[in-house]
């Protein structure tokens, strides 16, 4: 009589009724539909022109960096209005 399998060793029926593709199935021009820019980004990230990495791109990065850093102080400056305020007692 011997042992029996503790598991089956059938496989179970499918839950779904779609089949997985794999990556090697689907041809190239279907996974992908874009231009790789990232040897483009890379030429000009690379370039030793002395900007620093968050200012490569031109005024768009600028905007966004004089941007940041004004709410960053404008935020700074609030918090220590506000904390002087708070550390004065009230008048009555």
């Amino acid at each position: 009589q011997g042992l029996k399998p503790i598991v089956s060793t059938e496989s179970p029926a499918l839950i779904f009724g779609t089949t997985t593709k794999l990556a090697s199935d689907i041809p190239a021009t279907d996974s992908f539909l874009g231009k790789n820019k990232v040897p483009d980004l890379q030429k000009l990230f690379q370039k030793a022109d002395g900007l620093p990495v968050h200012l490569k791109r031109g005024v768009p990065d600028k905007l966004l960096y004089r941007t940041t850093m004004a709410l960053t102080i404008g935020g700074t400056i609030y918090c220590l209005v506000a904390l002087y305020m708070a550390s004065q007692p009230r008048n009555q």
